[in-house]
C-alpha cells in the first residue's frame, strides 16, 4: 500500500492513529480507553472497567494441535463426533470449582480455595456421584474400574442453550437446499388447504437436522442444546422446539429435548404491508378470539396461560404495546400470561416496565449494534456507555438471558457471557452469568427447566468456559448415562 514509511509504529513523525487498550487486546473483554485519529481523541467519555493484572498479559491459549493435524488430515472437515467414555466411572482430576443446578437457579457446590487442594469429581453412568476432596471421593476399587481426566484447575459447570439462529435448520446460509425453508405468514399469503389454511401452525421439530458442523462445534465448546423456532421472514413463525447438539440422529436417545417449548411471532416493521398495528390487531384477535385449528388450540392455551408466548420485537414503542396487550388479555381472561420477548435492543428504556409485568427478556445479539431503525436507541455498554443493556434489566430484577444471530456463533456463547460478566465489574456472579446462557434461556421459551439429576454438566480443563485458556474435554450426561469425551 505504500504506506510503511507512516505506519506500523507509535513515533514522533508517525501517523497518530492508535488505539489505548484497557487490557491485553487479545484478552476477552478488551476496551478501547482512548482512539485517536491523526491525533484527535475520538472518545469524549470513555467508559471502562478495572480489571485485574492477569489481563494485561497474553492470554494462554490451550494445546490445539491435535485439532490442526486432524484438519490438515481430513482437509480442513474433521470429524468432529464425541467418542463415548470407555468405562461407566469416570474421575475428573484437580477440579478448581463445579457449579450445578439446584431446581431453576445455578449454584456453586465445589470451591477450591488457596489453601485447599484442587478437587475430585466422581461420575458413574452419566450422574455426579461425588465432588470434593481425593480422600472422600476416591477408593483404590473405584480407581481400578475409572478412567481419571486431569482437569488441570479446571471447573465443571451447567451446559449451555443457544437461541436466535437457524441452528438445527440451516446447515449453510447461503444454500437454501440445505434448510429447512420458510413458513407461510397468513399475514402475507394464503395459506394451502392441505395445511389447514391460515389456522395452522408450523412445528420447529418437523424440519430438524442433526450432525451439523455448527452444532458439532457448538456441543465441543460446551453448548449442549438448542432452542429453535421454524424459519419465517413475517408476523407468524410457529412452534419451538429444544434438542441436543451433540446428537447425530433424530432417534437417538435424547436428542429431542422438548417436543414444543412456545410458540413464537414477529413484531416488526417488515416495510410497507403489514403495519405493525395490523400485526398487533391480529395477536390480539388470536388470543382473544383464536380460530379453529391448531392455531387456535395453541394461541388458546397461551391465553390460558399454559404455553410461553415469545414475540421477537426491538423497538421500545412496540414492546411498551406488547405490554399493554398483556394486560389487556390478562384482565379479559383472569388468567396469567406467559410473555418473553426476544431481540429486544431497546427493552433497557422499559426495565421498570417490564419487571412490574414479569415479562423476560431474551437480547439477541449479547452486544448490541443500530443496524435499523428499531435498534436505533441501544445502550452500547463499553467504552460509549456506564452500563449494558442487561446490566440495566438485570438491575431491575427482569429474568434475562442472551442469544445470537447466526448459527456458527453458538459455539461463542461462553465468551458472549464472559464478556457481558467482566463488563459488568463483578456485579454479574459467575453464576449469574452461567444462568444467562442456561437456564434463563430455557425458562424465558417454555423450557422444562431440568434438575441437576437430568441435565448435562460440562468439564473444561485448564479453566472454566468463560476462559480463553481452557477447552471443553468432556460432557456429562445424566439423560444418557453416559460421558462423552472430546
Amino acid at each position: 500500500m505504500g504506506m510503511s514509511h507512516r505506519v506500523g509504529y507509535v513515533k514522533e513523525g508517525w501517523d497518530a492513529d492508535l488505539v489505548i487498550w484497557d487490557s491485553h487486546p487479545l484478552s476477552l473483554g478488551a476496551t478501547p480507553v482512548q482512539v485517536f485519529i491523526d491525533g484527535i481523541a475520538q472518545l469524549s467519555s470513555p467508559h471502562v472497567t478495572r480489571k485485574p493484572d492477569v489481563f494485561q498479559r497474553t492470554p494462554k491459549v490451550p494445546n490445539f494441535d491435535k485439532e490442526a493435524k486432524a484438519a490438515i488430515k481430513y482437509e480442513g472437515l474433521p470429524p468432529l463426533e464425541p467418542k463415548k467414555a470407555k468405562t461407566d466411572v469416570v474421575v475428573f482430576a484437580n477440579v478448581a470449582n463445579v457449579y450445578q443446578r439446584v431446581h431453576d437457579d445455578i449454584k456453586e457446590i465445589f470451591s477450591a480455595n488457596e489453601k485447599q487442594e484442587l478437587g475430585t469429581v466422581v461420575v458413574e453412568n452419566g450422574k455426579l456421584t461425588c465432588s470434593g476432596s481425593s480422600s472422600a471421593c476416591l477408593s483404590s476399587s473405584l480407581l481400578e474400574r475409572a478412567e481419571v481426566i486431569d482437569l488441570r484447575g479446571g471447573s465443571i459447570t451447567p451446559g449451555l442453550t443457544t437461541f436466535g439462529s437457524n441452528l438445527g435448520l440451516q446447515e449453510i446460509d447461503g444454500e437454501p437446499s440445505t434448510g429447512d425453508g420458510l413458513v407461510f405468514d397468513p399475514l402475507t399469503h394464503k395459506v394451502p388447504s392441505i395445511l389447514g389454511g391460515d389456522a395452522t401452525l408450523t412445528q420447529a421439530i418437523d424440519g430438524l437436522q442433526f450432525g451439523g458442523r455448527d452444532a458439532l462445534l457448538a456441543y465441543r465448546a460446551g453448548v449442549v442444546s438448542a432452542i429453535t423456532a421454524p424459519r419465517g421472514r413475517g408476523f407468524y413463525a410457529g412452534l419451538s422446539t429444544s434438542f441436543s447438539t451433540g446428537a447425530l440422529n433424530k432417534l437417538e436417545e435424547g436428542a429431542i429435548i422438548q417436543d414444543v417449548n412456545a410458540l413464537h411471532v414477529s413484531v416488526r416493521h417488515f416495510g410497507t404491508s403489514p403495519s405493525v398495528s395490523t400485526q398487533i390487531g391480529a395477536l390480539r384477535t388470536l388470543l382473544l378470539d383464536p380460530p379453529k385449528g391448531s392455531a387456535g388450540k395453541w394461541f388458546h392455551d397461551v391465553a390460558e396461560g399454559k404455553v410461553t408466548l415469545v414475540v421477537d420485537a426491538d423497538s421500545a414503542d412496540i414492546i411498551a404495546t406488547l405490554i399493554l396487550l398483556k394486560r389487556e388479555v390478562e384482565d379479559k381472561t383472569g388468567n396469567t400470561i406467559h410473555l418473553t420477548i426476544t431481540g429486544a435492543l431497546e427493552a433497557h428504556l422499559l426495565a421498570k416496565e417490564l419487571a412490574e409485568a414479569k415479562v423476560g427478556i431474551i437480547q439477541v445479539p449479547s452486544r448490541p449494534f443500530p443496524t435499523v431503525w428499531d435498534r436505533r436507541r441501544i445502550l452500547p455498554g463499553h467504552p460509549l456507555s456506564e452500563e449494558s443493556s442487561i446490566q440495566v434489566l438485570l438491575k431491575h430484577n427482569v429474568t434475562v438471558g442472551i442469544g445470537i444471530e447466526e448459527s456458527w456463533s453458538a459455539r461463542n456463547t461462553g465468551f458472549d457471557i464472559g464478556w457481558l460478566a467482566i463488563d459488568a465489574g463483578g456485579s454479574i456472579t459467575k453464576a449469574q452469568a452461567i444462568a444467562l446462557g442456561s437456564t434463563n434461556v430455557e425458562k424465558l421459551l417454555g423450557g422444562k427447566v431440568e434438575t441437576s439429576e437430568a441435565h448435562e454438566l460440562v468439564a473444561t480443563e485448564g479453566g472454566d468456559l468463560f476462559d480463553l485458556g481452557s477447552r471443553v474435554r468432556a460432557v456429562i450426561s445424566p439423560r444418557r448415562g453416559l460421558v462423552d469425551l472430546l
